[in-house]
């Protein structure tokens, strides 16, 4: 008998991470805009450290806030 796994947000629906959606971005950051740990995101390890880079350049470029102050 196989676990129930929760599969991966963005290997469901057949994408990438994208800088310039911001709106998928803020679902795996949390209220401090912190980067959601895996276990949390429930994102499959290839797209984490995808989300992160794009994260990062979409913070880089004003699209999503470094922090929520």
């Amino acid at each position: 008998m196989e676990k129930n796994k929760i599969q991966c947000f963005f290997c469901v629906n057949n994408r990438e991470p994208d800088y310039k959606d911001a709106e998928v971005l803020k679902k795996f950051i949390s209220v401090q805009a912190k980067i959601w740990t895996r276990k949390k995101s429930k994102l499959c390890a290839y797209h984490q450290r995808k989300f992160a880079k794009a994260l990062k350049r979409g913070r880089y470029l004003a699209l999503v806030p470094y922090t929520t102050r």
